[in-house]
């Protein structure tokens, strides 16, 4: 007797002796089959950190007829120099953005230089002025980053998400009587870590990266503050020789 034989054999008597005892078989069709098993794969999303930082400043701003501060911001390459005086290091792209080889950022043991190009655009009346600007202030100079790039990582220290946003505001400020200039200015980095910098405490490591962007933006009030304010002293005496 072959072995399927056997199995048939078995199966009839199995349920010729289940039908003698009242129990009947559920029908094949009816019956229910375990599910196969199917492996469970997870897939873990690394959220990026974001770090910033942000600084203002509010200065006393002294203007002479016809050399008003408004007129100055309308010549955008002027005080684009004299907020980057560096001419080696950047390069004007059209009538309202420039590329700036940045100054390298240091992160623990890490070194990347970015590349960015900034837009500056001027807007007057209180049409879309940037969050903070009071709609009473006459002209704004309004600075944000349209693109950017790491230079100088290598590849095991490349981050596989980076984003960097700058947003800015200059503007003179006449409430009351007293004339100031005021800006406000924002930097903010999104980033999946690398995984050389992984093992580094996130509080650790959000405190070091938010130290650094506060430096850079420090660095960009100091030239408002002292490089910007000269060159506007200047051009008002410019424009008070032209008018004798």
């Amino acid at each position: 007797m072959g072995e399927t034989t056997f199995v048939k054999d078995f199966n009839f008597m199995g349920s010729a002796f289940l039908r003698h005892k009242g129990i009947h078989p559920i029908p094949r069709r009816h019956q229910c089959r375990a599910p196969p098993m199917r492996a469970k794969i997870r897939i873990q999303m690394v959220l990026p950190s974001t770090y910033s930082a942000k600084i203002t400043t509010d200065i006393p701003l002294y203007e002479a007829p016809g050399a008003s501060f408004d007129q100055y911001l309308e010549n955008k390459p002027r005080v684009f120099s004299a907020i980057f005086p560096d001419k080696r290091r950047s390069q004007q792209l059209n009538e309202d953005e420039w590329r700036i080889h940045m100054l390298p950022i240091e992160i623990l043991f890490l070194t990347a230089r970015p590349v960015v190009d900034m837009r500056l655009r001027c807007k007057s009346n209180g049409k879309e002025y940037p969050p903070g600007v009071p709609s009473r202030v006459s002209k704004v100079l309004e600075l944000d980053i349209t693109r950017w790039e790491l230079q100088g990582l290598q590849d095991v220290g490349q981050p596989s998400h980076f984003s960097l946003g700058v947003k800015g505001a200059l503007y003179p400020d006449r409430y009351g009587g007293r004339n100031r200039l005021k800006g406000l200015l924002e930097m903010k980095i999104s980033v999946v870590v690398p995984p050389l910098l992984a093992l580094i405490p996130d509080d650790a490591l959000r405190s070091v990266s938010e130290s650094v962007l506060k430096r850079l933006i420090e660095n960009m009030k100091d030239k408002v503050d002292g490089s910007l304010l000269a060159d506007y002293s200047r051009f008002r005496k410019e424009r008070q020789k032209s008018l004798v």
